[in-house]
């Protein structure tokens, strides 16, 4: 009986470990969505400058992609992401009127479980269109 219960009892610690370590990569993707969305929306204020009061839009909003990879470092370093997450890398790729951000995070599981490898990385990705309303 007593193998039988030692058996169970190890069986429900990687279970809980387990648990525990998918928790963490979940909150941690949310969080990097989270950021990653802020910064796409930070990065459409790209599209604001003397263009646009000189020039005005027409009927398509083009992103200056310099800009937006300019708007979303400023606010990467604004929001302390880097501090909060060490070795934080992030990317900004803009077609026309859109922006996508995705910011990549390192990941220690809080619980190690035998036979599951570190150097986990988590990554979050968001999105932003501007449009252009031509009522």
């Amino acid at each position: 009986m007593t193998p039988l219960i030692i058996g169970f009892m190890l069986v429900v610690a990687m279970l809980v470990a387990v648990v525990v370590d998918a928790s963490a990569a979940y909150l941690r993707r949310q969080s990097l969505h989270a950021t990653a969305d802020a910064a796409a929306l930070a990065a459409t204020e790209a599209l604001e400058g003397e263009r646009v009061y000189t020039e005005g839009l027409g009927r398509t909003a083009e992103l200056d992609p310099v800009a937006a990879r300019g708007h979303v470092a400023a606010y990467v370093a604004r929001s302390g992401a880097q501090q909060r997450w060490p070795g934080l890398d992030w990317r900004v790729r803009t077609a026309g009127d859109t922006v996508v951000v995705r910011l990549t995070a390192p990941l220690d599981l809080p619980l190690q479980v035998p036979g599951v490898g570190d150097g986990w990385r988590i990554s979050g990705e968001a999105a932003s269109v501007v449009v252009v309303d031509d009522r």
